[in-house]
């Protein structure tokens, strides 16, 4: 349990300095962009997506670890479990959506746990910078009227 915790606010950590980081690039960066600005509003986006699929994976990584290396809880059937599975179910669990096709066991319920409000939060923050992003380069924009 010790292990788990320990790896818990690991990820978190590792997690939310990554959003920190793309975040600030983007608010740094952006501005500098010589592209419409209503475009602007892509690379934030995808900007966002970067950093949550990077995050995903960094989860699916730990799961699968634990599962098959460290034998520190279970996913299903063991034996089955891959990365590209613990890929699979870790992008259900970030995003809370829940299918419940794979469930965890042992200790690696607090994990998915942490993981399932780490990407609460975390989208919450992509969807709070993409609001003031939209109302920074959507509105006062040269590119042609503001409510296209």
């Amino acid at each position: 349990m010790v292990v788990i915790g320990a790896l818990c606010i690991l990820l978190l950590i590792m997690t939310t300095i990554i959003h920190y980081e793309m975040l600030r690039t983007l608010n740094s960066r952006l501005p500098q962009l010589a592209i419409p600005r209503r475009n602007k509003l892509l690379v934030v986006i995808f900007g966002a997506f970067l950093a949550h699929a990077v995050e995903i994976f960094l989860y699916a990584l730990a799961i699968f670890l634990l599962v098959r290396v460290v034998d520190l809880g279970t996913l299903g059937n063991t034996a089955r479990v891959s990365l590209s599975t613990a890929l699979y179910f870790s992008a259900e669990t970030y995003t809370s959506l829940g299918y419940g096709d794979f469930l965890p066991g042992g200790d690696l319920r607090m994990l998915c746990g942490a993981e399932a409000l780490n990407g609460l939060l975390l989208i919450g923050w992509s969807v709070s910078y993409t609001y003031i992003a939209m109302e920074r380069f959507w509105s006062n924009g040269g590119d042609g009227p503001a409510n296209l």
